[in-house]
C-alpha cells in the first residue's frame, strides 16, 4: 500500500472534505448575493439610480467572497491537518451584516421612492 501524500498547504487528508463543502457554501453564498445584484437591476426602471447603487454593493459583497476563498480553504485545510480548526468568525458576520445591509437599503429604496 503506498504511503499517503505529505501534508501540503492545500492537502488535509480529511475524509469527509470539510473544507471542499465549506468552499462550495461560500460559493453558492456568493452566487446568491450576485442573483440579488441582478434582481435589483431588474427594478431599475422604477426606482432609479438607488438599484445601481444596490448592485454595485452587491457585486463588491460578492467579489470580496471570491477574493477570500482561496485564504479561507488555506487556513480550514490547515486548521484540520494541525487538528485546530476555528471557524471564520468574522467573515460570517461580515457577510451577514452585508446581506442584512442590502436588504435594509432595498427597503428604504423602495419606501423613499414611492412608485
Amino acid at each position: 500500500m503506498p504511503d499517503a501524500p505529505p501534508p501540503t498547504p492545500t492537502h488535509h487528508g480529511d475524509p469527509g472534505l470539510q473544507p471542499e463543502r465549506t468552499v462550495l457554501s461560500w460559493g453558492r453564498t456568493m452566487l446568491s448575493i450576485t442573483v440579488v445584484g441582478a434582481v435589483f437591476l431588474r427594478w431599475l426602471p422604477y426606482y432609479g439610480g438607488w438599484m445601481i447603487a444596490l448592485t454595485g454593493a452587491s457585486a463588491v459583497v460578492a467579489l470580496s467572497i471570491y477574493v477570500t476563498q482561496r485564504l479561507r480553504y488555506r487556513r480550514q485545510a490547515g486548521g484540520i491537518r494541525e487538528e485546530a480548526l476555528q471557524a471564520d468568525v468574522v467573515a460570517i458576520i461580515g457577510t451577514t451584516a452585508a446581506v442584512a445591509a442590502l436588504g435594509v437599503l432595498g427597503v428604504i429604496a423602495v419606501l423613499t421612492t414611492g412608485r
